[in-house]
């Protein structure tokens, strides 16, 4: 039984720990954003739900890059002519979650006032998939 449990994560290691460290920087994606939130309306700034969310969005795209190259992608060279190609297009397609992922929390929370926890949730289930694609298609991708 632990054979065929070890046999499947060595044929999935690379998505498990996609999800894995996906799903700490999930976390740390709510724990700046909620608290943001609250604070950002105590002191009445608004948009209060996007202003919070591009600001846990910098926090959370450094430590996804952080964990993502030498766990998940195996890339371990921190020279800087892999890490400034890899990092700028790391950045790169993380922008473009950041823009689809912001447009829906202005129009679901800022907007028709819907709950931030929930649309965070529901927007970070397609971050994530359209984060681990672009990761693995263009900034990780394994030279032949």
């Amino acid at each position: 039984m632990i054979k065929k449990l070890l046999n499947i994560y060595y044929r999935h290691e690379e998505a498990i720990a996609y999800l894995f460290f996906g799903g700490l920087t999930t976390v740390v994606n709510y724990v700046v954003c909620l608290p943001c939130e609250h604070w950002l309306k105590v002191c009445g700034i608004e948009p209060s739900g996007l202003i919070s969310n591009v600001i846990a969005w910098v926090v959370a795209v450094a430590f996804a890059f952080l964990t993502n190259k030498p766990f998940v992608f195996k890339s371990h060279d921190w020279s800087a002519k892999v890490l400034w190609p890899e990092l700028s297009k790391f950045l790169g397609c993380r922008v473009g979650s950041l823009v689809l992922e912001s447009a829906i929390i202005f129009v679901t929370v800022d907007l028709l006032a819907w709950s931030l926890f929930w649309m965070k949730l529901v927007t970070n289930v397609m971050v994530v998939i359209l984060n681990y694609i672009g990761s693995k298609l263009l900034v990780f991708r394994k030279k032949k």
